[in-house]
């Protein structure tokens, strides 16, 4: 049976997954503005995000309240809410949207944390099929350095603290998301993941993946998506000049 729902809507759906410091994020973040450039509308997406249950989660994370199952249902509700409330509308639109993150991260999460990954797929089985998934794969020792050496302290739920791996959170973290990047690599070819080098320098990186866009979503970026303003293609060629 097919991962997920197919997208069936004139819009189109990108999202990008890896273990923390995979460098996703800035690679999502300059395909969003190259796309603003052609004059698409693009719109951003990033996971646990909902205003619906935000207050929650910081109070569950802030009392150390979640178990796992408690944790993947309250991402699950995030989850939902998110792709009704805004993710689908813009498809239906005609819009391409960019999301950071989107179920294949519950699916490696959820799991490490001790879900069942039968589970966490039926969970998540009302979620649209990305019509493009792309996956940074990165050495654990390059992502933790990337991750300490850009600020103080890792997070407490990031490093997997609540699964009492170690009492040391570096070490928990190195655990943790070894775990995390074991589960991406066996998703491979059950999502379809384009895997991208997330060692190579930023440019080449993203040049791979403008050209995988172009391939698979080349017809639809030329006629059928929402066009955006001249203002925002403005901006959006103006960013990109960096590449």
């Amino acid at each position: 049976m097919p991962l997920l729902v197919p997208n069936r809507y004139r819009g189109k759906l990108i999202v990008v997954e890896g273990i923390d410091g995979s460098g996703k994020s800035t690679q999502l973040s300059l395909l969003s503005q190259w796309l603003r450039s052609q004059r698409i509308a693009v719109a951003f997406s990033e996971w646990n995000s909902s205003p619906l249950v935000r207050e929650t989660t910081r109070r569950g994370k802030k009392k150390n309240m979640f178990t796992p199952v408690t944790f993947s249902l309250i991402h699950a509700t995030d989850f939902a809410d998110r792709l009704e409330r805004y993710i689908l509308p813009l498809l239906k639109a005609g819009a391409v949207v960019c999301a950071d993150r989107y179920a294949y991260t519950a699916f490696g999460r959820d799991v490490v944390r001790g879900v069942s990954r039968k589970w966490v797929r039926n969970l998540y089985k009302f979620a649209v099929r990305p019509n493009l998934a792309f996956y940074f794969r990165v050495p654990l020792e390059v992502a933790i350095g990337r991750i300490l050496g850009g600020r103080n302290a890792i997070k407490y739920y990031e490093a997997g603290m609540d699964l009492e791996l170690s009492r040391n959170v570096e070490e928990s973290f190195r655990i943790f998301q070894g775990r995390i990047l074991d589960e991406y690599e066996a998703m491979i070819q059950e999502v379809g993941f384009h895997v991208i080098d997330a060692t190579g320098s930023i440019e080449e990186q993203q040049q791979q993946m403008r050209e995988i866009v172009l391939e698979e979503l080349g017809e639809s970026l030329r006629n059928g998506l929402l066009r955006a303003s001249q203002g925002d293609i403005d901006a959006a060629k103006a960013a990109a000049r960096i590449l």
